[in-house]
């Protein structure tokens, strides 16, 4: 890995603490501000808008809680400046309870067309139409995943997947039906795939990309028989054992990257994953945009070591979104800064050990 230089680092948090600035000055002020943040404001011994000069000062608030998403109304998370604008709402978790919820207007499509420029043209040819192999309902991937195949000139084709059903068939134990609801979501794709629609990109999660190339191995095919020069994919089931055995076993020379997303941050681009590094897939979040830190789980406000494990903490910082130091539900190791992305990034993301027992993960 070509590790990014000391000059580059150093330029990428001088970036992040002026923009810091201006997201302090935004969602903190009468004229801008973001409603739940304003009243939340007056709770801190601190102003934001004067005390906060750069990242390091946002480990002045307490810890984001998730469940100040859950239920509304959600326009206290829309800043004063952007009230009168067509407003978005995307939900995750929900399973059991009241899902979380996060407004948006433009992010998700900003995130994904700063995605689109890691993207080689070879395997996702601009103009080509896609298929976006995933969750859809009231979740933030289905527009975003349409909104990167608009952006890059296609048309995208969509199945019809609810992962809280698949929960609820997993929950139960109810395999036989789970099967069922699987062969459905594929024989959806295969016939989008067999309709002439000139599709070679798509994005798929990797259960369903291994449930794909087996389904074609049935008919004869492989993926690359299909048209498809280009996959990006993502979820908790990236490994590198995984990796390895799709791009030996499954995919035919058809080109895959790895992503880490969720509704919370967007989207985190990973440096080339290669057999000489044992396919290890090291994310690295869209700063200013969104950080991403791995931390001491016992202390969240102390950095782990370059390659020592750790919780992920995010921190979202959009004109839209202010999220400061929410702790996933994912842990890893931390990352050197690669040269295209001068700051920390985190590799072998997985559900975090303390939760995983009560987390149900990989449902699709």
């Amino acid at each position: 890995m070509e590790v990014a230089s000391a000059d580059a680092q150093a330029q990428a948090g001088e970036r992040l603490d002026a923009h810091v600035r201006d997201m302090m000055e935004w969602h903190f002020s009468p004229a801008t501000g973001t409603p739940f943040w304003l009243d939340f404001a007056k709770k801190l011994d601190f102003d934001p808008r004067s005390d906060v000069a750069g990242y390091a000062d946002l480990r002045k608030f307490p810890p984001f809680e998730d469940e100040w998403l859950r239920g509304g109304p959600v326009r206290r998370w829309v800043p004063k400046a952007m009230a009168d604008d067509p407003i978005y709402v995307f939900e995750t978790g929900g399973t059991t309870g009241i899902p979380k919820s996060r407004v948006a207007l433009n992010d998700f499509r900003t995130d994904y067309e700063l995605f689109s420029a890691s993207l080689p043209d070879e395997h996702f040819p601009p103009g080509s139409n896609w298929l976006m192999l995933g969750p859809s309902g009231p979740r933030r991937l289905r527009l975003a995943v349409e909104h990167l195949c608009q952006y890059r000139g296609g048309i995208c084709f969509c199945v019809d997947l609810d992962p809280r059903w698949v929960i609820k068939l997993i929950k139960k134990g109810w395999m036989e039906h789970l099967e069922a609801y699987k062969d459905h979501v594929i024989d959806q794709a295969l016939s989008v795939l067999s309709a002439g629609h000139d599709i070679q990109a798509m994005f798929a999660t990797p259960k369903l990309l291994e449930s794909l190339c087996l389904a074609l191995e049935d008919r004869g095919q492989t993926l690359a028989d299909t048209g498809i020069k280009g996959i990006f994919s993502g979820g908790t089931e990236f490994t590198p054992q995984w990796t390895r055995f799709a791009v030996e076993e499954l995919l035919d020379g058809v080109y895959m990257t790895p992503t880490y997303g969720n509704t919370l941050m967007g989207l985190a681009a990973s440096r080339p994953v290669t057999a000489a590094e044992g396919y290890t897939i090291a994310y690295y979040a869209p700063q200013p945009r969104a950080v991403l830190e791995v931390v001491d789980p016992d202390d969240p406000d102390q950095v782990v070591d370059y390659g020592a494990t750790g919780r992920v903490r995010l921190t979202t910082l959009t004109r839209e979104f202010f999220v400061p130091g929410f702790l996933e539900r994912d842990e890893g190791e931390r990352e050197q800064p690669y040269v295209d992305y001068p700051w920390d990034g985190v590799s072998g993301v997985r559900p975090f050990a303390r939760l995983a027992s009560a987390t149900t993960v990989g449902v699709y």
